[in-house]
């Protein structure tokens, strides 16, 4: 049985400042949930000696915290039908909030998890809210065009401002506040969703008709794929343990997709638009989250700046989008969403192939043009596949295909960062073999990988010369890995072209001023 949904066309045709207030509430709680990752991922050392957590412990309380999201993100569709948008958003926001707090209130390892799972649950319900009442709350237009342009910034800005934020936090406060920072938003998203959400009848029948055995295979399926992903890049891709993980996610969400009625609706991926949109949602997940993730660990392991250091490197990119955002909204309006998302994947890939080319001495200088491009190109690999996904897809079914489309960009992310890892790992003691046999047969070569003259060379038989450079070799060594991460990204970026190739016409690509029209026409 399909609720009724009088309830959502009424919120159509809310007052127009009910309506921003109200997304306004809701692009808050995603802001929330996303900046929390990287706001404490650099500052994960910090809270290790805090509470005197393991090194080999401590990547739990991030891993966990994604855990809970992605199980969470695709059952937002079936938790909105039964609680509506204004009851289900209140719980979310109200429960990472007090998350939140719990988590900086933590005294031991245990309760800290505790806190991050509540925290990736609830931050899971509130991301895809945001897509989903894009198409809700506003009529096809100016202001729907605007309101995929905030969220789709603010999905991307969050994650790079939140080094900078972590990083300022720490030095001039405490670890405490990484968790602290979410509660004044979190009472602001309160107070404007009460004002502004209209109040609808809830749908517990639906809750009697729930598969919970699938609910089951969901969560033993993501769970046992980001496990897997967290330690195949030092364990190994083949390791026993990272294949039975693997094989034990592929048997779950198999079965999961053959049962009757699943708690994901995996049927929708039959409207060819939402899949393209989802794949390319996949591809940006990648790139983005990667790209993220290698500054900081050129920036701290090369070059040894602060959190705070590499926030102000990062922060490039997030200004470069905010600058982008406004061009990009009259842009989507005129501009068929293929070509301009082909532009976007193409210009993203040349931002990538920029930072291709680090040595020892590159620094912050050497992120900044990179990183404009790359900023300037979001918008416009970002906006685009929620068009594909989302803009044509029935009311009613907008929340799975919200659930879908986002869970496919965190798991694009998760194998990114677990690609680019796998790398690192691999490739950096093979450069550093070349480095030792460069400092015998080529100290040329040797000395510019090292960032030195070939007088500041060790003689290849001093055996205590070369335990003194043994560091700069390790940095050398990292940094030509991470020129080929950069160029992997370059090329899976470039992926995106063919994909939009084989999409071929559809009209959710239409630009936005003809796209009421064909949606009308299609109803």
């Amino acid at each position: 049985m399909t609720p009724n949904l009088a309830g959502q066309d009424q919120r159509m045709n809310l007052p127009a400042v009910p309506r921003w207030l109200g997304f306004i509430a809701l692009c808050l709680g995603m802001a929330m949930a996303i900046l929390d990752i990287q706001v404490v991922v650099t500052s994960l050392p910090v809270i290790e000696k805090a509470l005197n957590i393991g090194a080999d412990q401590m990547s739990w309380v991030q891993t966990l915290y994604l855990i809970a999201e992605v199980i969470a993100i695709p059952l937002t569709g079936m938790l909105l039908r039964v609680f509506t948008l204004r009851r289900l958003f209140l719980v979310g926001i109200l429960a990472f909030t007090l998350a939140s707090i719990d988590c900086a209130n933590s005294s031991g390892f245990a309760e800290l998890l505790v806190g991050r799972v509540a925290q990736g649950f609830a931050g899971g319900i509130l991301i895809p809210l945001v897509f989903t009442s894009i198409f809700l709350l506003f009529p096809p237009g100016i202001q729907q065009s605007l309101a995929i342009t905030v969220a789709g910034f603010l999905a991307v800005l969050a994650p790079t401002v939140g080094p900078l934020i972590g990083g300022w936090l720490t030095d001039h406060y405490s670890w405490h506040w990484l968790f602290y920072v979410n509660v004044v938003p979190g009472i602001f998203g309160l107070c404007f969703a009460l004002y502004a959400l209209p109040k609808q009848s809830m749908h517990m029948e639906e809750l009697k008709r729930l598969d919970y055995f699938s609910l089951l295979l969901l969560a033993v399926g993501l769970s046992a794929l980001l496990i897997g992903l967290k330690y195949a890049p030092r364990s190994g891709w083949l390791d026993p343990f990272v294949m039975a993980c693997f094989v034990l996610a592929w048997g779950s969400l198999y079965w999961l997709w053959k049962r009757p009625n699943p708690v994901i609706m995996f049927h929708l991926l039959e409207d060819r638009s939402l899949l393209f949109g989802c794949i390319l949602s996949f591809l940006t997940g990648f790139v983005l989250y990667a790209n993220i993730y290698l500054i900081p660990v050129f920036m701290s392991f090369v070059r040894g700046h602060t959190p705070l250091e590499i926030g102000l490197t990062t922060i490039v990119m997030g200004l470069s989008q905010l600058v982008t955002a406004p061009f990009a909204v009259q842009i989507d309006r005129r501009v068929n969403a293929r070509p301009l998302a082909a532009i976007g994947f193409a210009a993203f890939a040349v931002g990538l192939f920029m930072n291709a080319h680090l040595t020892v001495l590159s620094d912050s200088d050497s992120y900044f043009w990179p990183q404009l491009v790359r900023g300037v190109a979001s918008a416009f690999i970002v906006l685009p596949p929620i068009r594909f996904a989302l803009a044509l897809m029935p009311v009613d079914k907008v929340g799975d295909a919200s659930g879908l489309f986002n869970v496919a960009r965190n798991i694009g992310g998760a194998i990114g960062i677990a690609v680019v890892d796998t790398m690192m790992w691999q490739r950096s003691p093979i450069y550093a073999d070349q480095i030792h046999d460069w400092l015998k047969n080529a100290p040329d070569l040797a000395a510019a990988a090292l960032g030195m003259t070939p007088d500041d060379l060790p003689a290849p038989d001093d055996a205590m010369g070369l335990m003194g450079i043994m560091e700069d070799i390790g940095h050398a060594a990292l940094t030509g890995a991470l020129n080929e991460c950069w160029i992997l990204l370059g090329v899976v970026s470039l992926l995106a072209l063919p994909v939009l190739w084989w999409l071929g016409p559809v009209k959710s690509a239409l630009p936005v001023k003809k796209l009421a029209a064909a949606r009308d026409k299609g109803a």
